[in-house]
């Protein structure tokens, strides 16, 4: 009797056993059928990504070289092509030197759409902020309103923005440009008081107080042109805290890394 009553028993957890299967391997089939798709597609994303990252530093490459040579119609064309090619660090990059071009053939508006272009081109405020800077220094010479400069240039004057100390000059410059002395001075005592200001931006925001306490508003247009005179993070050759150059295919590099990883933490 005890082998008929472990016989049943047996018989009884393989059907159910067989039940389970029927209702889960299908489940788990379609799972893992799923993240196949996931992964596979996930590779040929970054296997695109790379061979366009690719794409993009031979012509930007080829941009560089042109504009060295001196051939600025072979550099427009190769920055071009990158800013076709490229996406994220390389297509901000390229925009800006096409915008660079632009205020040499005394293309403003062009130069202004741009330099804008390339600040949305890229969410990294080290390629994005010179590029929103630069824009903002053309429509301070060339009929911005006060309303516009203001609406540029006060995002870049927020803590932890690289063009910070930039920015907060050419909003002093801009205040003054609109008759508003005393919220310029507000900007240039930031400046001097601030710890990571450049001393020469320091030494002209003082000289900027000095101005506006002695009443010399006619004193504006040396200050502008001063403060013209200070060349921005070079859009080829961005920086990182550090102070080392960064590299676009190294940026671009540790962003795959960056997503992989979160990919992989989802997962």
């Amino acid at each position: 009797m005890t082998d008929v009553f472990e016989e049943v028993e047996e018989e009884i957890r393989s059907e159910r056993l067989k039940r389970l299967a029927r209702t889960w391997l299908p489940v788990v089939g379609g799972i893992l059928a799923v993240a196949l798709v996931a992964a596979l597609a996930w590779w040929g994303w970054q296997s695109f990504q790379t061979s366009q990252a690719n794409k993009a530093s031979v012509a930007y490459q080829r941009g560089i070289e042109s504009l060295q040579s001196g051939d600025t119609t072979a550099a427009e064309s190769a920055f071009a092509e990158a800013e076709k090619a490229g996406n994220g660090a390389y297509k901000a990059l390229a925009l800006q030197q096409r915008a660079g071009l632009a205020v040499q053939a005394n293309r403003i508006p062009d130069a202004i759409k741009l330099f804008d272009d390339a600040a949305k081109a890229d969410s990294d405020p080290m390629l994005a902020d010179p590029a929103r800077y630069k824009a903002a220094l053309l429509l301070m010479d060339n009929g911005g309103t006060l309303a516009d400069l203001e609406a540029r240039l006060l995002p870049l004057t927020e803590d932890d923005r690289p063009m910070r100390p930039f920015a907060q000059e050419a909003l002093g410059l801009t205040r003054l440009q609109f008759n508003k002395p005393a919220e310029a001075r507000e900007q240039f005592v930031l400046l001097t008081l601030g710890q990571d200001v450049p001393e020469s931006v320091r030494q002209r925001a003082q000289a900027a107080i000095s101005m506006i306490d002695a009443g010399l508003v006619t004193g504006l247009a040396p200050i502008v042109a001063a403060q013209q005179l200070v060349p921005p993070p070079e859009p080829a050759a961005p920086t990182g805290p550090d102070g080392q150059p960064i590299d676009p295919r190294a940026l671009e590099a540790a962003r795959q890394a960056q997503a992989q990883a979160q990919a992989a933490g989802a997962n």
